[in-house]
């Protein structure tokens, strides 16, 4: 007899769903407070000037400015490099449906 009852899904045919980690911001990008720039597990990246670490590691902003990545003794940094408002460009007005 066979030990297989009937043919069925394979057993390791199952698949996890994404956690949606990575960069959400990117160098030279204009983020205000509070918005997220990196979202990962572990220390990948360290916050540095004008950013700050949340308990699960997420890396945001805490104050206005660009986005800018520097290397420190074989550790990544996340800056936040404060903008005059001229240098920031307005973006795209929001267009109301009728």
């Amino acid at each position: 007899m066979a030990h297989t009852k009937s043919q069925g899904a394979v057993k390791g045919n199952r698949d996890s769903i994404s956690k949606r980690r990575g960069v959400k911001v990117f160098g030279g990008e204009v983020v205000r407070p509070g918005n997220i720039i990196i979202r990962q597990k572990g220390t990948k990246f360290y916050p540095g000037r004008g950013a700050s670490m949340g308990k699960d590691f997420t890396i945001f902003a805490v104050q206005d400015g660009k986005v800018d990545f520097r290397y420190l003794r074989g550790k990544k940094y996340v800056d936040i490099a404060k903008v005059l408002r001229k240098d920031i460009k307005p973006s795209a007005k929001k267009i109301k449906n009728g």
